[in-house]
């Protein structure tokens, strides 16, 4: 072999183990580097919370402006389909700007037709409501020491409580005092600080919805350029389901909250339970988070119902509202939602539970949505294991 190619593949082989023992010991000081942010995060665990705790809330406007664009999504988008068959060229061209301008005017009139028609009644019952809370409180009082001794209700641990209850002086208590004041000094600068947040919520969704084609674009090039190709595919197939699934919810729930507030609201009208707009509105609220959500606004309904209205209207009130909650579950929650979530009772009231003491009512809301998908991921792992096994003993069999 001349001596030139020898030199060569002798110099080729070295560069080699150099380039080698470059990446080792990179490999290395990324290791190190990484155990020493590590210790320092939990060395600094309360300051990388905090970090974190101010750096989210920076950032609720972005994720409130996501939220309203997911919400607001599907009806742009049909009124976009609807305008892209427009014979004019402007309308057919400016599709997706006119379909967000026509739907952001759809929003803020229905908005509107809250602030005006709904909420005056709401503020009326509230203010009603809280005035009178004294006399409701002897009232309440009242009514339980004229239970007899071997009632259920006279438990030892109720006892305990109406004690405590009765031992609060509710004009103090709703009285104003320089705390309150404070407080209420607080309220005020963190409404003109939501009024900002709000206003860059909107920005950011209009610009989401203008340019969602582009957005996703980008999600997927940059998916495809750090996955392998079945990983890809495997997180393009959750995520497509996983939108599905929150869409489907969020979408469902939302209407779905609208109809029974409004059913509930003209039901206690029609028999003539007091405070019937705020019970209405509170029951169709509270629906929204599934099963637990209906149980506690029909209990706190049923307690104003029977403080204000007796014992018999109480009754009647709960008689009326567990109709219409068996028809909304049995009838108008399927024909919205469409198809069922294939999710579980149980798994429903855990996803609940686990999420309201993590996350409070945000997690109460989303935590079914992700246990669904959650649900979905599993049991694909599962069957694809399982599918695994069975070709291995296959195998094993036919060997034999």
């Amino acid at each position: 072999m001349p001596s030139r190619v020898r030199n060569f593949i002798i110099g080729g082989k070295c560069m080699e183990e150099i380039k080698q023992g470059w990446k080792k010991r990179i490999s290395w000081l990324l290791i190190a580097l990484t155990v020493v942010i590590v210790y320092k995060m939990l060395d600094n665990f309360s300051n990388v919370t905090e970090w974190f705790g101010t750096f989210f809330r920076i950032l609720k406007p972005f994720f409130a402006g996501l939220l309203i664009s997911y919400i607001l999504f599907m009806p742009c988008k049909k009124i976009e389909n609807a305008l892209s068959k427009s014979k004019l060229k402007f309308v057919k061209k400016k599709a997706r700007g006119l379909s967000v301008i026509a739907t952001y005017i759809i929003f803020v009139l229905i908005m509107v037709i809250i602030i005006n028609c709904i909420f005056p009644v709401l503020k009326e019952s509230i203010v009603e409501l809280v005035s009178n809370i004294p006399g409701y409180y002897e009232t309440l009082v009242n009514k339980y020491k004229e239970l007899p001794e071997d009632s259920v209700l006279k438990s030892d641990v109720i006892k305990d409580k109406m004690t405590e209850l009765s031992n609060i002086d509710m004009k103090q208590f709703l009285s104003i005092n320089n705390e309150k004041i404070i407080e209420y000094v607080k309220n005020i600068i963190n409404i003109f600080s939501g009024i900002f947040d709000v206003f860059v919520s909107i920005i950011v969704s209009v610009y989401i919805l203008l340019q969602r084609t582009a957005i996703m674009k980008f999600l997927r090039r940059f998916a495809r350029a750090i996955f392998k190709k079945n990983t890809y595919e495997a997180v393009n197939k959750y995520f497509t389901k996983a939108n599905e699934v929150f869409f489907t919810f969020i979408s469902s729930q939302l209407l779905d909250a609208v109809i029974v507030g409004i059913l509930t609201t003209v039901a206690m009208l029609i028999i003539k339970v007091k405070y019937a707009p705020l019970i209405g509105f509170t029951i169709g609220l509270f629906n929204m988070i599934p099963y637990i959500g209906a149980i506690v606004a029909v209990g706190i309904g049923i307690l104003i119902t029977f403080i204000t209205g007796g014992l018999g209207k109480a009754i009647a009130m709960a008689i009326v509202v567990i109709i219409l909650q068996q028809i909304d579950a049995n009838i108008i929650n399927p024909k919205i939602i469409g198809v069922s979530l294939e999710v579980s009772p149980l798994l429903v009231i855990f996803a609940v539970t686990v999420g309201g003491a993590y996350f409070g009512i945000l997690g109460m809301f989303l935590g079914v949505p992700i246990a669904v998908v959650i649900k979905t991921v599993l049991n694909d792992w599962i069957d694809n294991k399982n599918k695994f096994r069975d070709e291995q003993e296959k195998l094993i069999e036919k060997s034999e």
